[in-house]
Order: C-alpha cells, then structure tokens, then sequence
C-alpha cells in the first residue's frame, strides 16, 4: 500500500492597504510523490533500447552515439538537454569524454541533481552492461519523463548522465570518475556548485534480487530519508546499509560539501550476498526486473519531493 505524504498549500496574502486581486496566484509547491507516476516497465524498456546501443568505453564511437541518443531522448521526453565535451588524461592518452545534461527548471536556483553514469567496463568480452551502467541510464530517463510530466518544483532538476565512471586499469586521479569530476570541478568554478541541495547517484539498481546497499561515504539525512522513502513505499527490507564505502561519481560532490547519496545494489550474483555477475558477460537484461527500476524509482520520487518541500527557493 502506498502511503501519501501531504504538503501544505502555500497562502499568498496582499501587503499594503491597496485591495487584494481577486484570485490571488499561488505560490508553486512541491507535489505529493503520489502524483508522480514512476513506470517499471517503462523504465526496463528504456534500459533494453539503451543496451542495444552496443558497448560505450569511453572516447569510443559508441560513447559518442550513446551520448547523443540520450541527449535526443531528453528532448523527446520535454527535458531541455545538452552534451557537455570535454578532454581528459586517461593510462591510455588523452581521450574525449562526453556528459548529458538534462534541466527542469524550478521557480529558483537550487536544484536536486540525480545521476547515472553511462558507459560500460572497457576490455570485458561480451559486456553489455544491463545492470552498470543500463539500470540506472533506463531509470533516469523514466525519472525525467515522470517528473517533468508533474510539472514545475520549487527546485530545479538536473539529470547528470556522467561518461568515464569506470576506470581502465585502477582507479586514480587520470582513471575513473572523469565525468563527475569535471561535472563537479566546472560547478565549482562557477559558483553553482552552492546551488545544490542535494545529489542522488543511482548505480545498478535493476537487479530481479534487490538490495539497496547504501554505503557509508554519503550524507546522513540523505540515508534517513532513503529509509523514511522506502518504508513509504512498502519497500524497507530492499534497503540497508552497507558496512564499507563505495568508490563512485557522488563522492566527487560529497568531497566539497555537497549533501550526497549513492543509491547502488552491490550484490549483484548468482547467489544473496554475492556480486559474481559485476564487471562479468552475465550482467544482461534477464538480470533485471521492472519491480526492481519502479521501486527504486519512487523512493528517488519520494526522496526530490521531499527535499523540495524541506529546501524551497531562497533557502
């Protein structure tokens, strides 16, 4: 069973001793998370047209035409979208790298950035990357059509479709995390990066198994709400805590402040507890469930209304 959590209507009154107008416009509020409607279905199908691509290692063809499908697909669904390019040191040369940005605008600055990184593992023979990165992307994209139909939010919302997350050979300053890096590195220097009021990272959350293994390198409150969320949606035995950090595009917003979450599955296998079909020619669509994508995807619903209601504009 649903439950529904109530926002209080916004009043505007007149100042002064001049008569009030007869219809006074209402302040623009957060909607309830019953209003937005979060398809699994829809989601898991986005994720197969997403896999079908083909591979998308980064500087590669196919990270360009998975760039442009997904900017093109944005703009289908109504959301403004753009490709930010940009160059990187990588243990193979310098290579072009590629993130997609999609915005909703709110009444204000502040917005709620949710991300998914887009590319696939170099050098796995028959990856295909259904669960990471295909989840994820799928339900972004879901999420970006469920909330741009609700209509516009006290907060904006971004949708940050990060290239470059895996790493070629170990993880370091010129391998993995290109893309969150310079996303976060360029809103730093332009002093939007005080703009966020939260970032949600959504990483191989498609598994038929689903367990949520929050990681302990992320905010606090961002955790209890993920909880308070998915207890909402019937759905808290699917979400724990993770006794361990976890290397990902959300610590690159963590790391200078921001409020950050990363909401991943990192028991990806044949078995409970396991993660034998990671970075393996098993993570393939069949792996994955439409249960899964919608109940992730309306705990994420759940959580931006929320945040919205908690930080709206000028705060």
């Amino acid at each position: 069973m649903r439950a529904i959590w109530t926002v209080a209507a916004a009043l505007a009154c007149a100042a002064g001793c001049g008569p009030a107008p007869e219809k006074p416009a209402p302040a623009v509020e957060a909607r309830t998370p019953a209003a937005i409607e979060v398809s699994g279905e829809r989601a898991l199908e986005e994720v197969r047209r997403f896999v079908e691509l083909g591979p998308k290692e980064p500087g590669t063809p196919g990270a360009e035409k998975a760039a442009i499908y997904l900017r093109d697909r944005l703009r289908e669904l109504g959301v403004e979208a753009d490709i930010q390019e940009f160059r990187d040191m990588t243990p193979v040369g310098e290579l072009t790298f590629r993130n997609v940005r999609g915005r909703i605008p709110g009444t204000g600055e502040r917005v709620v950035l949710l991300g998914s990184h887009y590319d696939t593992k170099p050098g796995i023979e028959g990856f295909v990357g259904a669960n990471d990165s295909g989840s994820s992307t799928g339900l972004l994209l879901e999420l970006a059509r469920a909330l741009q139909a609700n209509g516009p939010q006290p907060l904006g919302i971004e949708f940050a479709f990060f290239d470059g997350e895996e790493s070629r050979q170990r993880y370091g300053p010129n391998d993995g995390f290109h893309g969150s890096r310079h996303w976060a590195e360029a809103m730093e220097a332009d002093g939007t990066l005080s703009n966020l009021a939260a970032m949600i990272l959504l990483d191989m959350v498609g598994d038929r198994d689903l367990t949520i293994t929050i990681p302990r390198n992320g905010t606090p409150w961002l955790t209890a709400l993920t909880f308070e969320a998915a207890r909402a949606e019937g759905a808290r035995d699917r979400f724990q805590l993770y006794p361990y950090t976890v290397s990902d595009d959300h610590e690159e917003f963590f790391a200078r402040g921001v409020p950050a979450i990363d909401l991943i599955d990192f028991q990806f296998g044949s078995a409970p507890g396991k993660n034998d079909y990671w970075h393996t020619a098993q993570d393939t669509v069949d792996k994955l469930s439409a249960e899964s994508l919608q109940i992730v995807g309306r705990v994420a619903a759940r959580m931006v209304a929320e945040i919205s209601r908690r930080a709206p504009e000028g705060k």
